[in-house]
């Protein structure tokens, strides 16, 4: 990785390169999965698409604890990893925290808002974003636990495209998948 150019940059310009760079990341997934699923149909696109963003989570996931070390564990720790995960930079959760439980509310998806804008209607990201979270909470700590409120295909409100909610058991949660 040659970050050289990178150092020359004053914080203002680095700012400005980190959103050229994730509204890059979010484009390159946008066609990844558009390309896919012309080429193989929307079904197979959305397991494929649910595939990666499993590993590359708990990729992400590992590789963040790795370079930004912490001592704390459940949901707390959860949030503050998940936090720095590139797709949170691009995605305005609305944070809830209820108790010992942590919601996460998305009010404005921007892949979603993107189809719907061409027409092309939602996409089924549910189990996705489902393997996504869960991947995460296994490396922070496996007593997380995570339930999907609503997410597409899911019937959801016109003002919130999704809502997940995470809490912390006494035991690992068990693999499940979504229903």
């Amino acid at each position: 990785m040659n970050i050289a150019p990178l150092q020359a940059m004053d914080r203002d310009s680095l700012e400005r390169y980190l959103e050229f760079f994730l509204h890059h990341y979010r484009v390159v997934d946008a066609f990844w999965f558009l390309y896919t699923a012309e080429a193989f149909g929307q079904p197979a696109a959305e397991r494929i698409n649910e595939r990666v963003w499993e590993r590359a989570a708990t990729l992400a996931a590992r590789d963040l604890l790795q370079r930004f070390p912490m001592s704390e564990t459940g949901l707390e720790a959860f949030w503050k990893l998940y936090a720095l995960f590139p797709w949170s930079l691009l995605i305005a959760y609305d944070v809830q925290w209820e108790g010992d439980a942590l919601t996460l509310r998305v009010a404005h998806c921007p892949p979603q808002e993107a189809r719907l804008k061409r027409g092309l209607g939602e996409y089924d990201c549910k189990a996705m974003h489902a393997a996504e979270f869960r991947s995460v909470a296994r490396v922070v700590d496996p007593r997380i636990s995570v339930e999907c409120v609503y997410a597409p295909p899911d019937a959801h409100p016109p003002d919130c495209f999704c809502q997940w909610r995470f809490t912390l058991s006494k035991t690992p949660a068990p693999e499940k998948t979504p229903g």
